[in-house]
């Protein structure tokens, strides 16, 4: 990093400016969580998430339980930062134009025009997305890694900022296509819900059951904002130690017994993906961000690794007949690797 007058800045004052101006950016992600906090009761691990995912330009599948306030949640997140939210519902008979777009003939004008589709929204809610078949859910590939959608023979580029929140439901599996590996991997975080405690219960019933119903969202943060914040978050430092615990972490999954796992070796058919190194790197540096520290520590690596890797592990079906889930795995492994 370069002062004003274009002279070299030591690393310490460099990050004491970026941390700085963190907590001054920090400031508006907690005025976000509130404003969100005012419908959204408890669920705050998920909020977490969705904004660890906002500020990495990346994506979420969310799995729970109907009835946990996952619609609720994106759109009440999109009314605080003002920007266009739209809803998909997968079904079986989805077509990839359904969710893209399509080209539709002018007989007036003898030409085509381009009607878009729900994809070009700032917040996509692709709802219980494992209900459609893989040629619809392929279709979400190139707009969530790309960022663009390509209509006939014109490429159009997607609203920033962009994000993709996917639902699947873990009891209902009638009718339900498996998401295919190649998408799944284009979700930096998985994460999974649970019931709301009593308490949080009852204040949800107390907010719903009001005079006037929910309460109104204002706008407290806009899409500059995210952007600038954004930016930051690239900026916050990750020491070439963390790097290699992150890749450590990672190979753990592919070479369990160079890390004194070898039991986990019939356990594991995929390790994680090089995504997997990508995206745990960019989610630490925003849970950082959320800290308001200009630097990442181990804590944040070892908080956010079971989001960025356990839909990236694949399980052997000895796994399976054990009742091992990918998080015991990583579980183990980020008890065991060594912290620097």
């Amino acid at each position: 990093m370069e002062d004003p007058n274009n002279n070299p800045m030591n690393p310490a004052e460099a990050l004491r400016i970026v941390s700085d101006k963190i907590k001054a950016e920090a400031i508006l992600i907690d005025l976000l969580r509130k404003e969100v906090g005012k419908v959204i009761v408890g669920q705050s691990y998920m909020i977490d998430r969705l904004l660890i995912a906002l500020l990495a330009d990346g994506h979420v599948l969310l799995e729970g339980v109907p009835g946990l306030a996952k619609t609720l949640a994106i759109k009440t997140l999109a009314d605080a930062i003002n920007v266009e939210f739209s809803r998909i519902q997968f079904t079986p008979d989805l077509l990839p134009a359904d969710v893209t777009g399509t080209l539709i003939y002018n007989q007036k004008s003898e030409s085509f025009t381009v009607k878009k589709g729900p994809i070009f929204s700032n917040f996509v809610l692709a709802d219980e997305i494992n209900r459609a078949p893989a040629k619809v859910q392929s279709a979400l590939l190139e707009a969530m890694q790309e960022r663009q959608v390509t209509i006939g023979d014109t490429t159009y580029p997607l609203p920033k900022p962009f994000l993709v929140l996917a639902t699947q439901n873990p009891i209902e599996q009638e009718g339900t296509y498996p998401l295919p590996e190649a998408q799944v991997d284009r979700f930096m975080l998985k994460v999974f819900l649970d019931y709301p405690s009593k308490l949080e219960e009852q204040m949800i019933i107390r907010s719903n059951v009001r005079e006037g119903g929910l309460a109104e969202i204002q706008q407290v943060i806009s899409p500059d904002d995210i952007d600038r914040c954004r930016k930051l978050v690239k900026q916050v430092y990750l020491d070439e130690k963390i790097e290699q615990y992150i890749v450590d972490l990672v190979f753990a999954t592919r070479e369990p017994a160079t890390f004194g796992l070898g039991f986990l070796e019939p356990m594991i058919s995929v390790g994680c993906s090089p995504r997997a190194s990508i995206n745990l790197a960019l989610a630490a540096k925003a849970y950082a961000f959320l800290q308001g520290r200009g630097f990442v520590i181990p804590d944040d690596v070892r908080a956010i690794a079971p989001d960025v890797m356990r839909h990236r592990l694949g399980l052997t079906y000895e796994a399976e007949a054990e009742n091992m889930t990918p998080s015991d795995i990583i579980s183990k492994i980020v008890n065991k690797v060594e912290v620097p």
